[in-house]
């Protein structure tokens, strides 16, 4: 058996897995919260138990210093020797890389270069990938990039309506995001399918960051996410699309330069904005159950945003076999899945099955009743066994 870590690194958090491949088998997972702040999470899930631990983490290197002697202290491994591999989620590879990439300075040169991008991402993926480096000298790295899975859309879908120069000089154009994601529920859902090698397949990653992608015999043909994480749908935060003409008005009507006006666009707008409640799903249904409007309107706006995409993008592959949901509301927002498909089954002949919608399960599944024309899925996302599955293949592990 080869050992990965599988590492999602954030600004001031740290998800991992540790897996038996090719198996794909879970030894271990957890999550390193509030680094950087006064008093950190570390909690660690093993052989069926949670273990949570509070204490300050100042940085990274001392998150990953916590893990990895957790795992000997446990007896999780028996020695870190026993780890075979890492590989690192990127959000952001631009057209440097359409798949995953073993790590080297060339690789991590190219990243940086890349921050402009996705700075609030980029930079906090290679602050995790250094401190796991310099914890494991013994093992490679491998870089699984957001934007890679979305490499393969033609100019007519990844191309804004500038002057062509600003692509061909500046790179400015569609990259998409979630794409880790946005891969491995497709590949399940075409798994779930009875014509899987003719597939059109719409994914909905609707989480605190949202994306829809829609996905044409395996191959991403389009994403809403676009130059940056920020456009497409609404979501916790973000706003999603806007007309840029707002930007310059914003500066203006409320005397703030284009960075400060860009900072609401990405930390106050979305549900958060909208709804003047929390950024959280969960929050804005108990609210929507207690009939407060703007709950209601946020959670009708999300819905409406949501099912034009799934219009445009049905238009775009000719049909639909499967539409999935997944991340943190797709999975668990039974009634913003049930708005959202409201919306559309008029158009598409999509039909909920209520009972099999409102039943929580980890499993992947099928929502939808049997008269419905299109198939309306969950299925939980698992960013961490495409990370593993392409570390292996990679490094030929």
């Amino acid at each position: 058996m080869t050992k990965v870590i599988a590492v999602n690194a954030g600004s001031s958090s740290l998800k991992f897995q540790l897996l038996n491949m090719p198996s794909e088998e879970v030894i271990t997972s957890g999550v390193i919260e509030r680094i950087g702040l006064d008093e950190g999470i570390f909690t660690i899930k093993y052989n069926g138990e949670k273990k949570t631990t509070n204490a300050p983490i100042p940085d990274h290197s001392v998150a990953v210093d916590m893990l990895l002697k957790a795992l000997v202290d446990e007896k999780i491994v028996e020695k870190l020797d026993d780890i075979d591999a890492v590989g690192h989620r990127i959000v952001h590879g631009g057209e440097y890389f359409s798949d995953s990439v073993v790590a080297d300075e060339d690789v991590v040169s190219k990243v940086e270069e890349l921050s402009d991008l996705a700075p609030l991402h980029n930079p906090a993926n290679l602050i995790g990938y250094r401190a796991f480096k310099e914890a494991l000298p013994h093992v490679q790295h491998v870089f699984a990039f957001d934007t890679a899975f979305h490499q393969t859309m033609d100019a007519q879908r990844y191309l804004y309506a500038l002057p062509y120069e600003y692509y061909t000089d500046l790179k400015v154009r569609k990259y998409g995001a979630h794409g880790t994601s946005h891969k491995y529920v497709s590949q399940q859902s075409i798994e779930m399918l009875d014509n899987p090698e003719n597939s059109k397949v719409i994914v909905c990653h609707l989480g605190n960051g949202a994306s829809i992608s829609a996905i044409k015999n395996g191959k991403c043909i389009d994403t809403s996410m676009g130059f940056t994480p920020l456009a497409g749908v609404m979501m916790g935060t973000r706003s999603g699309d806007v007309d840029p003409s707002i930007m310059p008005y914003l500066c203006e009507k409320l005397n703030k330069s284009a960075d400060e006006v860009l900072e609401i666009y990405n930390k106050k707008s979305g549900m958060l904005g909208v709804s003047g409640i929390s950024s959280d799903s969960r929050d804005i249904e108990d609210a929507f159950n207690q009939g407060n409007e703007r709950a209601i309107l946020t959670s009708q706006l999300y819905a409406r945003i949501v099912s034009k995409y799934i219009g445009q993008y049905y238009v775009e592959l000719g049909g639909c076999d499967a539409i999935a949901f997944t991340a943190g509301l797709g999975e668990n927002a039974a009634y913003l899945r049930k708005i959202i498909v409201e919306d559309i089954a008029e158009s598409f002949g999509v039909v909920l099955d209520d009972d099999l919608n409102n039943t929580r399960s980890s499993d992947n599944r099928v929502i939808s009743s049997e008269n419905s024309k299109i198939k309306v899925m969950v299925i939980p996302t698992n960013e961490e066994v495409m990370i593993a599955r392409d570390t292996v293949r990679l490094l030929n592990l």
